[in-house]
């Protein structure tokens, strides 16, 4: 299996549930990280997508230093190169685009590019990305979709999001390729919003509860 791999496979082996999460406020990230590992969730996906993002992992790093963090929603090599920067240990994105593909090769940062069909699948194996996301999970056809592509890519890993959610992670997990599931439900904005970490940690370790032995 090809290097880009070995690491994705690693971090998201080892925790299986990633929450997929949106801080708008860089205070917010500390407590909020705190709350996922008490849970048992010491690994955590912060989207690129808000001004807050780089300060909230640049704090959790600082005062939560034993949660892994993965910057997520990466659409451009710009967004790669501050991922870097920031101290993300993985890096992920739901697009893969040339672009993309050619700045995580050159980089030190694991990168799991996002796809939905297998023609997607193929080209970014071809550029030696054997993990990738795949999103929209259930708008591309949920776990049939996944079990249908184990027999030709055999050596391909998944981690689905969107539309995932603790009512289907069973169903994700029956499927051997698999690694782990990402999802916002686990820590929803909302309840960031309103600084609800006790009801985060509680959804959390009720996912955690449904996880396969």
């Amino acid at each position: 299996m090809a290097s880009h791999s070995e690491l994705p496979i690693v971090l998201l082996g080892s925790t299986r549930l990633l929450p997929l999460v949106t801080i708008e406020r860089a205070e917010d990230a500390v407590p909020l990280a705190q709350a996922l590992a008490d849970a048992g969730l010491p690994t955590i996906e912060i989207a690129l997508r808000t001004p807050a993002a780089p300060l909230a992992i640049r704090n959790i790093l600082k005062h939560a230093p034993n949660t892994t963090l993965v910057a997520g929603n990466i659409m451009t090599p710009h967004d790669f190169a501050l991922a870097s920067q920031v101290g993300a240990r993985l890096a992920v994105s739901p697009i893969a685009t040339p672009a993309l593909l050619d700045a995580a090769a050159r980089s030190d940062l694991p990168f799991i590019p996002g796809i939905a069909t297998p023609s997607e699948l193929i080209a970014v194996i071809n550029k030696g990305f054997h993990v990738v996301k795949f999103f929209p999970a259930m708008a591309f056809g949920g776990p049939e979709a996944l079990r249908a592509m184990y027999a030709p890519f055999p050596h391909a890993r998944f981690l689905p999001t969107g539309g995932t959610t603790i009512g289907n992670i069973e169903d994700w997990f029956a499927l051997p390729n698999v690694i782990a599931v990402g999802g916002a439900w686990l820590a929803p904005i909302e309840d960031i919003r309103n600084r609800e970490w006790n009801k985060i940690r509680k959804r959390a370790e009720a996912a955690i509860a449904k996880l396969p032995a």
